[in-house]
């Protein structure tokens, strides 16, 4: 793919059927905006085949890539090929798992047998064909799922944007000015525009969370070891994005099964049954929930999206849950540790490149990282060491809660072309606050749309619970998801 974007880089494409449209029975449109869920059950009932859904998808790709620019490669003879396989499963009444048969993508920096993971920096433009799946991948195509391909993200990951030095800029279905937001950009502009129903991306600090809350999507950043990653790394998790809760309940009973090159993850002791989303007595009545307004740190949280948090939390205490606000727990020292920890690990990387690697990387992510070069080894041990303050004060204020509400962002969406919310490197975390300290406390957090602000873009409500408690998390998202007015409901962009 050239640095401007706009066209995925394909595989050969020698099917006889390889513009197929949809069932002539059922428009395209109808067939892209079904849940996964709704697929497995058309699937199982033999009303719908993988073959059509997956030729209505591509349809639809080939339409919407030259504008959203969200893959990175598109493996579409590939796609066809493991539809018609789980076809054939299902006519057999053999499904290889939960998801067989429903379009699914990762994002670029999760390995896939035989294509490049170059993390969307032009410095990594020729990066090899990775030699196996990563875990997210192996486990989704081990359970039926169809790759579609890789979803693209900003450089190195470093970015809360679609800004990228490879592949130019991911723009958002809702509206082209606006970001759509990173690191797992393509993923989450892939999601809001029905580009399949399931697609996979990572977390460091909000990566998942922020393209979901700008999409008015659902995704959930899983307790740390919950979705076996490789490799692993202090606060980084991988998850599912999608439209609704239940299908990022769907996904994650396939992601989140053992993969032994993850030595993180959690073992056996810590199973999940991901269908068990309801509450027993219909709502969260007797739950102790609180919720705060303001992160502590960073940018100050937009009116509007205070409001809508606020509306949320309003919701909770309206079914019978003990809800009380809180005081932010973040401090601007965390927030400055954390971000100097950050751009040390990322001037590691970057460093060792030679000159000309080093030019192609994106101007925003050098000025960030160029902060760290002089660092003394002192310097970054004790911002590491902040980390841990960060984490033990995030447990602290949260402990006695079984759910903590918040924004996911400060703000809601900025425009397209800007590497991040403020534009500013020395201000480069400051959107960060709300979801950050769940990474490095290592509990579950969630997003959901909560609302829009008067200029229609999406506001994220953040649900965060206790570590290894990601279902009580899910169930709390799904009852808002079903509870929120009509006003907070996405109408998905055409």
């Amino acid at each position: 793919m050239t640095a401007g974007g706009g066209t995925p880089e394909r595989f050969p494409d020698p099917d006889p059927d390889a513009s197929a449209p949809g069932s002539a029975a059922r428009p395209d449109d109808d067939l892209v905006s079904l849940s996964a869920t709704d697929l497995v059950e058309a699937y199982r009932s033999g009303t719908l085949s993988p073959v059509e859904v997956t030729a209505a998808v591509l349809t639809r790709i080939d339409a919407l890539q030259p504008v959203l620019n969200c893959f990175y490669r598109l493996d579409a003879p590939g796609a066809r090929a493991a539809a018609r396989a789980s076809e054939a499963r299902w006519r057999a009444g053999e499904p290889a798992g939960p998801i067989d048969g429903v379009p699914f993508t990762v994002k670029e920096n999760i390995a896939v047998a035989g294509l490049p993971r170059p993390s969307g920096s032009a410095a990594f433009a020729d990066a090899p064909p990775e030699p196996c799946d990563g875990p997210a991948t192996a486990r989704s195509r081990e359970a039926g799922g169809v790759l579609l391909g890789t979803t693209v993200m900003p450089d190195l990951g470093m970015l809360s944007s679609g800004v990228s030095s490879l592949h130019g800029l991911t723009r958002s279905p809702w509206n082209p000015a606006w970001s759509v937001g990173g690191s797992s950009a393509g993923a989450g502009a892939a999601a809001a525009a029905r580009l399949g129903p399931l697609h996979v991306g990572s977390d460091i600090g909000g990566s998942l969370r922020l393209p979901a809350a700008w999409g008015a999507l659902v995704t959930l950043k899983a307790s740390h070891g919950r979705v076996p990653v490789d490799p692993p790394y202090m606060g980084r998790v991988a998850g599912p994005i999608a439209r609704t809760t239940d299908d990022v309940a769907l996904h994650l009973s396939v992601l989140a099964r053992p993969d032994a090159r993850d030595y993180t993850a959690l073992g056996p002791g810590y199973p999940v049954d991901w269908t068990d989303l309801g509450y027993p007595a219909g709502g969260p009545a007797g739950l102790r929930v609180g919720f705060h307004l303001t992160a502590g740190a960073g940018a100050a949280t937009d009116p509007e999206v205070a409001g809508a948090v606020r509306a949320a939390a309003g919701l909770f205490a309206g079914a019978g849950a003990d809800v009380e606000e809180i005081d932010p727990f973040c401090t601007p020292r965390m927030l400055a540790d954390l971000d100097l920890f950050l751009r040390a690990r990322s001037w590691a990387d970057v460093a060792a490149l030679g000159p000309e690697r080093r030019a192609a990387v994106h101007p925003f992510v050098r000025d960030w990282v160029r902060a760290a070069a002089e660092l003394s080894g002192a310097a970054v041990i004790a911002a590491l060491a902040g980390i841990g303050v960060l984490r033990r004060a995030t447990v602290a204020a949260t402990a006695r809660f079984d759910l903590v509400l918040s924004p996911v962002a400060p703000m809601a969406t900025f425009p397209a072309h800007w590497p991040m919310p403020s534009n500013d490197p020395a201000t480069s975390l400051d959107h960060c606050a709300y979801t950050a300290p769940y990474n490095f406390s290592e509990q579950p957090a969630s997003s959901v749309n909560a609302g829009f602000t008067s200029d229609g873009r999406a506001i994220g409500l953040q649900i965060a619970g206790r570590r290894f408690d990601d279902l009580g998390v899910l169930r709390a998202t799904r009852w808002f998801e079903g509870t929120r007015p009509n006003s907070a409901t996405p109408v998905w962009p055409d």
